[in-house]
């Protein structure tokens, strides 16, 4: 007979302080006065809000212009992927596939590993569980570091200024890309990574009572 868990026995685990408290003692933690739930509130719906938002900028974020110079010759406007096409065409690849696996690939990455937690954890699907709770861990760290992705767009702008005589600004595609990276952060922050191993905690029960 496998070991109870701690949902089962009535305890739950504060999300702000880390203290265990039985919920059926009482709603809130002892300690800081959180309120205390087995599993986060509207975990999927809000991780899938959070989500669309980032799917709906994604576009505009490399679409739109990040940066705008004004010259002797004129204004130009760039966007990431001009960014990119210059570093290389000036011979700067290294920098150049840098800017473009932090800034494009990166992102999409994040945005569509989230996407097949959420599918599989709203479907049920069966399958191993550990390879999910992995990917998730790994989502979390990459999140630690996502504004790495903005960085990378300033020291662009720096480079290109330092080449030439220009005025630069900042444009609609960098309100955009900072957006996409907020979002995505906080759709991995709502989604309660439990939700992964309660179908397996349901079969070994459900086994166990036949």
């Amino acid at each position: 007979m496998s070991a109870m868990s701690a949902r089962e026995q009535g305890f739950a685990l504060c999300e702000v302080c880390g203290r265990l408290g039985k919920v059926a003692e009482s709603e809130r933690c002892l300690r800081c006065g959180a309120r205390l739930h087995y599993r986060r509130p509207s975990s999927l719906e809000r991780s899938w809000a959070l989500l669309i938002a980032a799917y709906a900028l994604y576009l505009p974020a490399n679409l739109l212009p990040v940066m705008e110079t004004q010259s002797l010759f004129g204004v130009q406007s760039d966007t990431i992927m001009s960014g990119v096409a210059f570093l290389w065409h000036s011979g700067s690849w290294v920098l150049a596939l840098i800017v473009f696996s932090a800034s494009i690939v990166v992102p999409l990455l994040k945005l569509l590993s989230l996407t097949v937690l959420l599918i599989s954890v709203q479907r049920r699907r069966p399958g191993p569980r550990l390879p999910r709770a992995r990917l998730y861990r790994l989502l979390e760290l990459i999140g630690r570091w996502s504004m790495l992705d903005v960085y990378v767009v300033a020291i662009l702008v720096a480079l290109v200024q330092a080449q030439s005589l220009a005025t630069m600004a900042p444009g609609p595609g960098v309100l955009a890309f900072a957006a996409v990276v907020v979002l995505s952060m906080l759709a991995t922050m709502a989604f309660d990574p439990r939700l992964i191993w309660d179908r397996v905690q349901n079969e070994e029960i459900r086994r166990e009572s036949n």
